[in-house]
């Protein structure tokens, strides 16, 4: 007899599970979702900028100071400087009051800074003065007078006399200082006035003078001195046009108040 047929039996496998192919998309790793970058803020131009661009007249009273000190203090710019410097002093008017030394004492700004920034307001002083003594300028009224000497004398903290010399239609022929007080004026004699008018061969003249106090109105001892230089020029033959004392507050003519004896 035959033997019995002997079976095999083939263990049973779980199904083969293929590993995922490296370039199929699920085994690539997703890609970071873009970044939210919030808008770039560009730095602000500096004043040196802005004048190149816009010109100078464009900036503020800070950027113009800050621009003439250059540089800042230690742990400070240069525009918080200048503009704690503007606070201490009371606004950019009053720069030209204060002196080099206690400019200098203000931090960050030093001796050299203080007196480069006074070398500064006084050249642009002697811009105004040249430009407002302009040889064609005429002097028929007291507003023509008071125009030229408001921007000129009106905020000084101290007293100043100017003769006006001019010819004999009323041209200005020079514009000179000539003398300079304190707070409360300063001592004037006629021949102080009749020597540069006969040297600049002066027709008419004008005297001008500012009060510091902010005042216009012409003080007793202006009114004393006003009329003995009237008595003078008669002597000579030279006319006194007028004199006009200006001041923050306005100006005044002493031949509109009729306080001129002739």
């Amino acid at each position: 007899m035959n033997s019995p047929a002997t079976s095999h039996c083939v263990p049973s496998r779980a199904p083969l599970r293929s590993e995922p192919s490296s370039l199929e998309p699920s085994a690539l790793p997703k890609a970071a979702a873009p970044a939210q970058h919030e808008p770039l803020s560009l730095p602000r131009p500096s004043a040196r900028e802005r004048a190149q661009r816009e010109g100078v007249s464009s900036l503020s009273d800070v950027d113009l100071l800050a621009l003439l000190l250059a540089t800042g203090a230690s742990g400070q710019p240069v525009a918080r400087v200048a503009q704690e410097l503007l606070d201490e002093v009371g606004g950019v008017e009053r720069l030209e009051r204060v002196g080099p030394y206690r400019l200098s004492e203000q931090r960050g700004i030093g001796l050299v800074k203080a007196t480069r920034l006074l070398a500064a307001i006084e050249l642009g002083r002697r811009v105004t003065l040249k430009s407002l003594c302009d040889d064609g300028t005429i002097f028929a009224s007291f507003e023509a007078v008071a125009a030229w000497a408001q921007p000129r004398l009106a905020a000084l903290d101290h007293e100043e006399v100017w003769l006006l010399c001019l010819d004999a239609k009323n041209g200005l022929r020079s514009a000179r200082r000539i003398a300079r007080g304190g707070l409360h004026g300063c001592a004037l004699r006629p021949a102080d006035v009749l020597r540069p008018a006969l040297e600049d061969a002066a027709s008419g003249i004008v005297l001008v003078h500012n009060h510091p106090s902010g005042d216009p109105s012409p003080s007793a001892a202006d009114i004393e001195m006003t009329r003995a230089l009237v008595e003078a020029c008669e002597i000579l033959g030279l006319h006194l046009l007028d004199h006009v004392i200006v001041a923050r507050a306005g100006a005044r003519s002493l031949r509109e108040l009729e306080l001129l004896d002739e």
